[in-house]
């Protein structure tokens, strides 16, 4: 399979869509490029981010808030992680909305929460790709 260029988008690519770019990194990069951004700038990846994803032995430590022209300017999946962000074009073969809540001020077990419907999601992204149940345009 051809690797394709996978994107999670939220407002400050501090929270959410980092967390989906790790359990992506970690388990789909066998056959993706991934990458996060964020629609506005933010100085850091939320601490109690991290601290959740550490919980389940994935380090994003080393993540640091994207902006949208810091990832290719197309992709063949694009994934919007909700808080009504309004993506300025980019062009894709396939887009999702995943409308998840955003836990920044919230305790650490919404984080929790948060990242075990991530992690839930990314999980059935990569069955629908593996299975085909994705269709992307050549």
């Amino acid at each position: 399979m051809e690797p394709l260029t996978i994107a999670f988008i939220c407002t400050h690519n501090s929270c959410r869509s980092q967390m989906a770019e790790g359990y992506m990194k970690t388990f789909g990069d066998s056959f993706t490029r991934i990458y996060s951004a964020g629609t506005e700038k933010y100085h850091q990846v939320k601490p109690k981010a991290i601290e959740a994803m550490k919980l389940d032995n994935i380090d994003i430590s080393m993540h640091y808030p994207k902006l949208l022209d810091e990832i290719p300017a197309k992709l063949d999946i694009l994934i919007t992680m909700g808080c009504g962000v309004v993506c300025p074009h980019i062009p894709c073969n396939h887009i999702e909305d995943w409308n998840l809540e955003d836990p920044s001020g919230g305790s650490l077990e919404e984080f929790i929460i948060t990242r075990d419907l991530i992690k839930k999601r990314v999980f059935q992204l990569i069955k629908d790709i593996k299975n085909e149940n994705i269709k992307l345009k050549e």
